[in-house]
């Protein structure tokens, strides 16, 4: 095995196969790097998202065997309930798939080794640098790899965004959240925002989603800001957050009592904080805040983040982190922007997220509050059908980028995505490879 590659991809997770899948198939010798052996467990709600499957269908990959999931009730504090449509895009279908990770991800990891990149197990410890530049990675057994390209798909704690100094610690919007598995079948997805004191609002929110072996994964996560900490309130939380699944109806009482063993794990959400490509190294899913402020989601950016970077890579090596910072820019700016906002400005403030809640459950009642409240919140505007659940999602939009335009939230993406999407006349579609190119 060639200890010298075009690319390193440190990660194996669906950003990282996903990555490396498109660099292999488009001619990159690549390293595909992980330290778990697959299959593995990752703490997750199981659900493949719309846009997920589509880039499935786009590169050719057969979609996961799992539960198709359409519509989503959302409960509300008080226990109002308003279920939430999930329709067909233009650039999409109109529906998710829940499977579990452990078989998702080793799908994508099979599929990515098929095309023709390397596997390697270990734990990149360090960077390797040349003339100043990261030259590739250090495995913690002291294995060396060499290459020209690093992409980072190490997850939220990256340590491959943190040697290339391209995270601001105190920026990152940080979330944790924990899943278990109980014996009970789900007939529809739900989110609930709960209060764990009256008027309290937890500052983030719990579901109950299809599970393995028609069962049911049920979560709890939360906001926490910059404060790694607080995630230990998830995991004392998850009990009281049970027994309130109980007293509304969502669990019973035979199924709640056997709950799997509990898996916890970082979010880092909304982009903020992490410059997600720079000179060699770029980082993709969760090691460049690729997941959803508002709910959560992270594959979907995640797959599509990977594609972008391998893209970017194989289109104009020499300028592949301004090209991957443009498609990103184009993709997520403008959504991350408020959500990021948001979520930083209520997760100081439980009382604020009660009235919230308590504000958006009452006009969910409405079908075209609701559809709209769907397409923004699952970040699907792009790509939306023409109609009224659209015009609500856009309108939301543009009022979201009123009311944040001011924060520090919006002034930190200013400065590190200056013109909103700079370089734009980079981008087009992959044309050749040329690893020697300056960059």
């Amino acid at each position: 095995m060639s200890s010298r590659f075009d690319v390193i991809v440190v990660g194996g997770g669906p950003a990282g196969s996903i990555a490396a899948l498109v660099l292999a198939r488009g001619g990159a010798q690549v390293a595909l790097v992980d330290k778990a052996q697959f299959p593995r467990d990752k703490a997750c709600g199981d659900i493949v998202g719309p846009r997920a499957l589509q880039l499935l269908a786009d590169l050719d990959v057969p979609e996961p065997k799992g539960c198709n999931v359409g519509e989503i009730v959302v409960v509300g504090p008080t226990g109002r309930r308003v279920q939430l449509p999930c329709g067909e895009g233009l650039t999409y279908p109109g529906h998710g798939t829940a499977v579990t990770r452990s078989e998702f991800d080793s799908m994508l990891h099979d599929v990515a080794l098929e095309a023709g990149a390397t596997p390697i197990s270990g734990l990149a410890l360090e960077p390797l640098t040349r003339e100043k530049r990261i030259d590739g990675i250090r495995l913690i057994d002291g294995t060396e790899l060499r290459a020209d390209f690093v992409i980072g798909a190490d997850g939220a704690t990256s340590r491959v965004a943190e040697a290339a100094g391209l995270v601001d610690a105190n920026k990152v919007l940080w979330g944790f959240a924990v899943r278990t598995y109980l014996p009970q079948g789900v007939d529809l997805p739900a989110i609930v925002f709960w209060e764990s004191a009256p008027w309290q609002g937890f500052p983030g929110y719990g579901w109950v989603f299809p599970g393995a072996n028609g069962g049911a994964n049920v979560g709890l996560g939360l906001g926490t800001m910059a404060d790694r900490k607080a995630g230990a309130k998830v995991q004392q939380a998850l009990p009281r957050f049970l027994e309130h699944l109980r007293e509304i109806g969502l669990l019973d009482d035979a199924s709640s009592s056997k709950p799997s063993r509990r898996l916890g794990g970082w979010l880092k959400m909304g982009m903020i904080g992490t410059v997600p490509a720079d000179g060699r190294v770029l980082l993709v899913g969760d090691a460049a805040g690729l997941v959803n402020p508002l709910q959560g989601e992270g594959i979907s950016q995640a797959m599509c983040s990977g594609r972008s970077a391998a893209e970017a890579l194989l289109g104009d090596a020499g300028r592949s982190a301004e090209r991957y910072r443009a498609t990103l820019a184009l993709d997520h700016l403008p959504y991350h922007r408020i959500t990021a906002s948001m979520q930083g400005w209520l997760t100081r403030r439980p009382r604020a997220v009660a009235v919230v809640s308590r504000v958006i459950m009452m006009a969910g009642r409405n079908d075209a509050l609701a559809g709209g409240w769907s397409l923004f919140w699952n970040e699907l505007l792009n790509g939306a059908p023409p109609g009224l659940h659209r015009s609500v999602a856009a309108s939301a939009s543009r009022l979201g980028q009123v009311m944040t335009a001011r924060t520090a939230t919006a002034r930190w993406f200013n400065a590190t995505f200056p013109d909103g999407h700079p370089f734009v006349g980079l981008l087009g579609p992959p044309n050749s490879l040329d690893w020697d190119a300056p960059n």
